[in-house]
C-alpha cells in the first residue's frame, strides 16, 4: 500500500484550494523569497533550545524512525530532537536545507512504548509526506486580521489533515489498540497503572456525544470549539473505520464508505445544519438568516462584504434589496426561541459562531452590531463570555 493513498480526500481537496487562496499564496511567496536569501534559522534554534538525539544516544528511537520512514516512503534526511516538558507532545517542523526536523517532549519519549510511539512517529512523518506545511494554518489562525471565512476554512482543513496524519501513524504502528492507547494517553495525560485503558469504553464517548448533541439542554462546552485537533475519541473511531476498510484488510469496507463515516464523525465538531432536514436544523437556519441581516443592518446598512459572506452560507443571490429588513428583525425573537428550544448548547454555539463570522466580514463590529449580538447570545442562553470568545481572536475553531 502506497502511503500517499491513505491521505484523506477531503484533506487533499481543501489543501489544494487553500494554497491557491490569495492570502495563503502571498504568505508562501514571502517565505520562499526569504528562504532564497538563506536559512531561516530553524535548525539553529532547535540546537539552542533542545537536545538533538544522535543514534548513539537514542538507538531505539532512531530504529523506530528508520522503520517508519521506510514504510511511508519518506525521502529526506530526518533529525530528531527532545525538549523538556511534562506534557505529551510532538511536532514536525518544516524542512530547512534539505533536512526534516521532528521534536518530542521528554515526557512523551519516556511514557510511550512500542506501537504507541510508532504511531506518534508515523503521524509526524505523515504531516511532511502530505505536505501539510504548504498551508501555514498556525500563522493565519494567530493573526487577528485573518478573514473569518478563511479562518473557518483553515480550521476545517486542519481537522482533516490530522485524520491523514493519523492514518500514516496507524500504517506505521499496525496495531489499533496501541494507536488508541497513544491517543488515550495524549487525551488523559495518564501513563501509569491506576487507570486501565479500555478501547470500547473510550470510543463509547463518541456515542454519548451524539446523544448529547441531539438533546436540548445538553452538548459541548464553549472551549470545545477552540480545540486545534479533532477530539481524541473521534480520532480513535475514525481510525477504527480505517482499520476496517479495504485500505487495511482484504474485503474491508470501501474507501467511499470510510470517507463518509469520517465526515459524519467530523460533523460532531462542526454540525452541518445549513443542509440538514430536521426541525432543529431548519430552526437554526431560520434564526441565522434573520439574525445575520439584523446584525449587519444594525449600524445603518448591510455592507458588500457582509453580503458576500452571508451568501457563502446561504447561496448566491440569497440577499435581495427587496428584503424587508425591519420585518425580518421583528421575527428574530421567535426564530431564536425556536432554535433555543430545539437544539443543545453545542449547536447554539455553532449558530452564534457563524453569526459572528458574518458580522466580522468587514473586520469591524460596531457598537450597534455588538448590542444585537449580545441580545442573540442571551436569547440562545449562551452568555456574554461565549460571545466574547468568538469576537476575540482569529476564530481558530478546531
Amino acid at each position: 500500500m502506497n502511503a500517499n493513498d491513505l491521505r484523506s480526500p477531503r484533506d487533499r481537496q481543501m489543501a489544494a484550494e487553500l494554497v491557491e487562496h490569495s492570502d495563503v499564496r502571498k504568505f508562501n511567496e514571502m517565505i520562499a523569497k526569504r528562504e532564497e536569501e538563506g536559512p531561516m534559522g530553524t535548525r539553529r534554534r532547535l540546537l539552542a533550545t533542545s537536545v538533538r538525539l544522535s543514534r548513539t544516544m537514542a538507538p531505539q528511537v532512531h530504529k523506530t524512525a528508520d522503520e517508519c520512514i521506510e514504510r511511508l516512503g519518506v525521502d529526506i534526511p530526518v533529525e530528531l530532537y527532545v525538549y523538556a516538558s511534562s506534557s505529551y507532545n510532538a511536532m514536525c517542523v518544516k524542512p530547512e536545507e534539505g533536512r526534516l526536523f521532528i521534536m518530542f517532549s521528554s515526557s512523551l519519549l519516556e511514557s510511550f512504548k512500542d506501537s504507541e510511539f510508532r504511531f506518534v512517529m508515523g503521524h509526524e512523518l505523515g504531516h511532511h509526506l502530505y505536505d501539510h506545511h504548504s498551508v501555514p494554518v498556525g500563522y493565519f489562525l494567530k493573526q487577528r486580521g485573518t478573514e473569518p471565512s478563511l479562518a473557518l476554512q483553515l480550521s476545517t482543513w486542519s481537522r482533516y489533515a490530522e485524520i491523514s496524519a493519523d492514518r500514516a501513524g496507524a500504517h506505521c504502528a499496525n496495531d489499533l489498540t496501541g494507536v488508541a492507547r497513544a491517543l488515550f494517553k495524549l487525551s488523559s495525560g495518564l501513563s501509569g497503572d491506576l487507570v486501565q485503558f479500555d478501547l470500547e469504553a473510550f470510543m463509547a464517548q463518541v456515542d454519548d456525544m451524539q446523544v448529547a448533541d441531539a438533546e436540548p439542554g445538553q452538548g459541548s462546552s464553549s472551549s470545545d470549539w477552540f480545540m486545534t485537533h479533532p477530539f481524541s475519541p473521534l480520532r480513535v473511531k475514525a481510525l477504527k473505520l480505517y482499520h476496517e476498510s479495504e485500505l487495511v484488510k482484504k474485503g474491508g469496507g470501501s474507501q467511499e464508505q470510510l470517507e463518509l463515516g469520517v465526515q459524519t464523525l467530523m460533523g460532531l465538531m462542526e454540525p452541518d445544519y445549513l443542509e440538514g432536514r430536521t426541525p432543529a436544523t431548519e430552526a437554526m437556519r431560520r434564526a441565522l438568516f434573520a439574525a445575520a441581516l439584523t446584525v449587519a443592518n444594525a449600524d445603518g446598512g448591510v455592507s458588500e462584504k457582509e453580503i458576500e459572506i452571508f451568501e457563502k452560507f446561504f447561496g448566491d443571490d440569497k440577499f435581495s434589496e427587496k428584503l424587508n429588513l425591519e420585518k425580518l428583525a421583528n421575527t428574530l425573537p421567535s426564530r431564536l426561541e425556536a432554535a433555543r428550544d430545539l437544539t443543545g448548547p453545542g449547536q447554539r454555539m455553532q449558530l452564534l459562531r457563524d453569526l459572528v463570522i458574518i458580522a466580522r466580514a468587514d473586520h469591524n463590529v460596531s457598537a450597534e452590531e455588538h448590542k444585537v449580538l449580545s441580545q442573540v447570545a442571551k436569547s440562545l442562553e449562551l452568555g456574554e463570555e461565549v460571545l466574547e470568545q468568538f469576537l476575540s481572536g482569529p476564530l481558530a475553531l478546531d
